[in-house]
């Protein structure tokens, strides 16, 4: 099918973005919304549902407001809408209105197909966000995430990273991340290995899940692990600063759907679930301590203690301490 240019911008009236790996779609949708508010900084974005989008709201979500407003209207599993529902869908695609975005997340399979035909024959740009299930795909993202970074890393070292982290490309994106923050001029395979070796096994972000849902003694055997094998103590402070932070933020947010949620503090929903699961026993002065202890163990490990495991042991402590403050006299 022929493209038209124009429908290459983020701005194109609707894109699609097909697959069901989360990290791309996030992206896909990320991407919308900034090249909007690039535009409009008061761009109003809805992130909806099938169960939010019933017959009749789209046409709502996209009538002419009296202060002509640029608007994002994200549409997630769109394969799952209603019959009712993609009519309206449909019906928008052949005439949509200025000044919005429509954005529909589709799985790509069999299940809602008429209403991907659709949205292609009409033009809309499209985003591949394929599951990278084989090894080379997740090898060729590693390579990609560094290019976008503007860093040199040696084939080696994409490969080595590839082999420690595993499948989850947020783990693999947030470690090209972490390495690029950390280290200057080319990455090779023996940063890496500095970094990241039996990081499959024992993650610094597993640290960080044991401590903060107060699970001490799995979270001091992951800490020790971790430590043995080569995992750099900053990448364990960083991983417990962000556990931390995210119990707080959760915390103090209003209530609501994962999606609303997600869009109020900056997370993907599937962090959302997680958690929401951890922050049971959690209390505003737990958190606060949790916060210091970190702060403190992060100074430890930069040169202001003699001893950083020891930093970190004492920082997993207080936060599995302060993950079960609830309910403590």
């Amino acid at each position: 099918m022929a493209r038209n240019p124009a429908n290459d911008s983020p701005l194109a009236p609707v894109t699609l973005a097909v697959g069901q790996e989360d990290l791309l779609l996030d992206r896909a949708v990320r991407e919308v919304v900034a090249a909007a508010r690039a535009a409009d900084a008061d761009t109003d974005v809805r992130d909806l549902n099938p169960e939010q989008l019933q017959p009749g709201t789209l046409a709502e979500l996209t009538s002419p407001s009296l202060f002509a407003e640029r608007k994002v209207v994200v549409v997630r599993n769109a394969q799952d809408l209603s019959a009712d529902t993609i009519k309206d869908v449909k019906a928008y695609l052949g005439a949509p209105a200025e000044e919005i975005t429509l954005v529909l997340l589709h799985a790509g399979a069999a299940k809602g197909k008429g209403l991907l035909d659709a949205a292609r024959k009409a033009g809309a740009r499209e985003v591949a966000c394929p599951k990278m299930t084989k090894p080379a795909d997740r090898l060729a993202f590693t390579r990609g995430e560094f290019r976008t970074l503007g860093r040199s890393a040696t084939p080696e070292a994409c490969q080595a990273l590839v082999d420690a982290i595993g499948s989850d490309l947020r783990e693999l994106a947030s470690a090209v991340t972490q390495l690029v923050a950390d280290v200057e001029g080319t990455i090779d395979e023996a940063v890496v290995g500095r970094y990241y070796t039996g990081r499959a096994e024992a993650s610094s972000f597993t640290v960080a899940d044991r401590a903060v849902e107060g699970r001490t003694a799995e979270a001091l055997e992951a800490l020790r692990w971790s430590m043995a094998t080569g995992v750099a103590p900053v990448l364990i402070t960083s991983a417990l600063a962000q556990g931390v932070r995210a119990i707080g933020k959760l915390s103090s947010a209003r209530g609501g759907r994962p999606a609303d949620l997600a869009r109020e503090l900056g997370m993907p929903p599937w962090k959302i679930d997680r958690v929401r699961q951890q922050m049971r026993g959690w209390t505003p002065d737990g958190v606060a301590a949790a916060l210091l202890a970190v702060a403190e163990a992060d100074a430890g490990v930069k040169g202001g203690g003699d001893d950083p495991e020891y930093a970190l042991e004492k920082a997993v402590v207080a936060i599995a301490r302060a993950a079960r403050s609830r309910g403590r006299g």
